[in-house]
């Protein structure tokens, strides 16, 4: 059986995968409203939706998930039926410094939004056919060695970092909500995603401006740890799959098939870099500190510096749960997703120099690439 949402509300839509999914969905429905709430804290920018405004079914609300009145307020009177829960504090060098935020945006704000959905949609019945869908991490379920199979859906929770450690609280949270009180949810937990409008604090936007400023490449220790890339088009859709068809109650993981080390995906940026500007005198005349403006290696800037507390050695998703039940299976390989997002980052130099000019700059020096 299908479900079918009408008005849906995005938390955190002014964000990475949020704003991604947030153009997915309204490029693939023609019906109902689509509302995004966002804090617009560092990581939402509004720059994100650009261009949206114009589109009849889009609003966009500032405001705080963990502020009770508002949010209920706004979900009567959007009459929203569909929740899809992306705002979270999500960077565990930033957990690591200062676990507070996220424990009171990944654990409070959640409980917030699932005590406002319960009220409205089931204690004072004004939505009997509803769905809070909750996006989350593999990093819930710890660290895997070299030879130990992905994470499964019932892979014990064993998270090392404050970050996780409030996304496992927060899933519990939705878990309870619907055995408790029989909330409709569905839950997705994804592998590490990247594409468009990435903040640049995460590896991959990271290294790619590195390079084009002539930069440093930091690369925790051995950069041999594994992740499983998710290029974000594919989580939308996997998202929206969940959606439609997925069993209340049901948590579904969402992998990318592209395990790879850290370091290696470093390399491969490199490479490509000294490809697209090589052959490219305009790319080079835009970026002359780049290494290939001065017919240098990208690679060359590379940086092994201190590993951080905690880190997970390696991360690898089971997704065959998704794959038989909601049809998902991922468009993009890693060498092609990681062509596009470079395309895309040449592209949109307006868009991450402007937050170049904001305090991340000084947070990544302080905190990032010294460690």
């Amino acid at each position: 059986m299908s479900y079918e949402p009408h008005n849906v509300c995005i938390t955190g839509g002014a964000g990475f995968i949020g704003a991604n999914f947030v153009r997915h969905w309204l490029s693939r429905t023609t019906k109902g409203k689509v509302v995004v709430l966002d804090a617009l804290t560092y990581a939402g920018n509004i720059e994100n939706l650009a261009g949206l405004e114009r589109n009849a079914r889009f609003e966009f609300v500032r405001g705080d998930i963990c502020d009770e009145n508002a949010v209920l307020g706004l979900l009567e009177r959007q009459r929203i039926d569909t929740l899809v829960h992306f705002a979270a504090e999500s960077h565990v060098d930033r957990s690591i410094l200062g676990p507070d935020d996220f424990i009171r945006t990944n654990v409070v704000g959640t409980h917030v939004l699932l005590k406002a959905a319960k009220q409205l949609w089931i204690d004072r019945g004004r939505v009997p056919a509803h769905r809070f869908h909750h996006v989350s991490t593999d990093e819930v379920y710890g660290s895997l060695g070299p030879g130990d199979a992905p994470f499964h859906e019932s892979t014990p929770y064993a998270p090392n970092s404050p970050y996780s450690a409030s996304k496992a609280g927060s899933d519990h949270l939705v878990r309870a909500y619907h055995e408790t009180y029989g909330l409709d949810t569905t839950v997705t937990n994804c592998s590490n995603n990247y594409g468009p409008y990435q903040f640049p604090e995460k590896l991959i936007p990271l290294t790619l401006i590195n390079i084009l400023r002539g930069n440093p490449l930091p690369v925790y220790g051995d950069g041999l740890q594994v992740r499983d890339w998710l290029h974000v088009s594919d989580h939308c859709e996997a998202i929206a799959q969940a959606l439609h068809r997925g069993q209340s109650g049901e948590v579904y993981n969402i992998g990318g098939n592209s395990e790879t080390t850290n370091i290696e995906v470093v390399r491969t940026l490199c490479a490509l870099a000294d490809e697209l500007l090589g052959q490219t005198p305009e790319l080079r005349a835009a970026f002359p500190a780049s290494p290939a403006a001065k017919s240098g290696r990208a690679s060359d800037l590379i940086t092994h510096v201190r590993d951080r507390p905690g880190h997970d050695r390696r991360y690898a998703i089971n997704y065959q749960k998704a794959r038989l039940d909601l049809g998902y299976s991922p468009s993009r390989d890693l060498s092609r997703g990681l062509r596009e997002t470079l395309e895309w980052y040449l592209a949109n130099r307006a868009w991450w120099e402007a937050l170049l000019g904001r305090d991340y700059s000084a947070w990544l020096k302080n905190n990032y690439a010294g460690r």
